[in-house]
């Protein structure tokens, strides 16, 4: 019989994982949830979420993660800041690599999410110089300045809004000639007279010495290319799962996100895929939270069915 240090290993501490871990802690399983950084993944940069069920006036992102990582904890689930560095599977042991140390563990769950996608733009020489992906984090240091934001979808157009709140100026830059998200934000947008939409428009990279002076984009329609003159840009233009640890272990589609089935199941037995990191028609709070659930209980049945 394989020696473990636990019956289960979480990868990641964002809506996914802590869910995951409360059910694990609640069902009295020896659990345990790696994070490399801030429980609470992405939700922590959120500004402000109005669609997840039980705060009908919203909740920050911030606060939601700490009320999910203070509930987690409450149950008796140790959360570890500590990186996972690569991963060792077979048949039962499932290895966790750590910097420090392995860890031998009956299952895993991977729910380490996703990270915003880059244009190429100049976003390493320009990171924290003027390009961010993180409104919340970054608009502050924006007060009346003019800012490029890029992308057309819920997460660009809902971050575009907050950043009217401390910008004189936003220009929303879209490939295509309407956005894609949803209604109500789109409304919000249109009616904000801070934000001008620049259609049918790519950015092709930026200007500046010592920080953001301009942002170059190209109309794919005519061919024109102009400099937006801006302190700022902002970038959301979809993301790229957490998964760099993992190498070629398990199935992925074409992006790199996991395959897993409606159990949350992974080509190999007893890892298991929850959240951003797995390949789900919607990256939302709420689904992320009912794949943690289904992970927990998989994993689980898993150990008592098959590890001896």
């Amino acid at each position: 019989m394989a020696d473990f240090d636990y019956d289960l290993v979480i990868i990641g501490a964002g809506p996914a994982g802590l869910t995951a871990g409360i059910y694990a802690a609640r069902a009295r399983m020896n659990v345990l949830l790696l994070e490399k950084a801030v429980p609470g993944g992405q939700i922590i940069v959120t500004d402000w979420i109005e669609n997840y069920p039980g705060f009908p006036e919203g909740i920050s992102g911030f606060d939601l993660a700490e009320k999910m990582k203070v509930q987690a904890e409450a149950l008796g689930l140790k959360i570890d800041t500590s990186e996972v560095i690569s991963l060792n599977l077979d048949k039962d042991v499932k290895e966790v690599v750590l910097r420090e140390k392995t860890i031998k563990a009956k299952s895993l769950i991977i729910a380490s999410g996703a990270s915003p996608k880059k244009l190429g733009i100049g976003e390493d020489k320009y990171m924290g110089k003027g390009i961010s992906f993180c409104a919340t984090c970054d608009a502050p240091f924006f007060k009346d300045k003019t800012v490029v934001a890029i992308g057309g979808g819920d997460t660009a157009v809902q971050e575009a809004v907050y950043l009217t709140k401390f910008a004189k100026k936003v220009y929303l830059v879209h490939r295509r000639d309407e956005l894609r998200a949803a209604k109500i934000l789109q409304e919000r947008a249109f009616a904000n007279d801070k934000i001008e939409m620049v259609w049918d428009t790519v950015a092709t990279g930026v200007d500046g010495f010592f920080g953001i002076e301009g942002v170059r984009v190209k109309n794919v329609k005519t061919g024109e290319e102009k400099t937006i003159k801006a302190d700022g840009c902002f970038i959301w233009v979809g993301i790229l799962p957490n998964t760099e640890f993992l190498g070629t272990k398990l199935d992925t589609d074409e992006y790199g996100f996991i395959l897993a089935d409606a159990r949350m199941e992974t080509s190999i037995p007893g890892v298991f895929a929850a959240g951003d990191v797995r390949n789900t028609p919607l990256r939302q709070v709420s689904t992320a939270v009912g794949d943690g659930a289904i992970a927990a209980l998989s994993a689980e049945h898993y150990i008592e069915n098959t590890i001896k």
